[in-house]
């Protein structure tokens, strides 16, 4: 089983967002919200397009300069979506692995 994406819909003002899910089934990255259906669509196709790149991944430091997180950011530089928190930066680059290995993937389930 390879990864795959999860549309999303909440009540909030822009309720859409997807996750992408690893082969485990754990969230490895969080997008952004949109206003309807057809923008997460759009983000998950700038993901599926962008997550292979090493470059396209800026990497976070928290205050205390420990490394935490991830963004994934698109050929605009607009951020696509978001890692959760790391206690290492080992930890944070196999999150960016996983997304890399994983972003590619058409598997897109709707839960909206």
């Amino acid at each position: 089983m390879s990864g795959h994406y999860v549309i999303k819909k909440s009540n909030a003002v822009q309720p859409y967002h997807f996750v992408l899910r690893a082969a485990n089934n754990q969230v490895i990255l969080t997008s952004e919200n949109y206003a309807n259906k057809q923008g997460a669509l759009t983000g998950i196709a700038s993901c599926q397009a962008n997550s292979p790149y090493d470059y396209r991944y800026e990497r976070k430091t928290s205050t205390a300069t420990q490394p935490y997180s991830f963004v994934l950011k698109a050929a605009n530089g607009l951020v696509i979506g978001r890692s959760e928190n790391y206690q290492a930066e080992a930890s944070r680059e196999a999150g960016i692995a996983s997304v890399k290995a994983n972003g590619p993937t058409q598997d897109i389930r709707d839960e909206s």
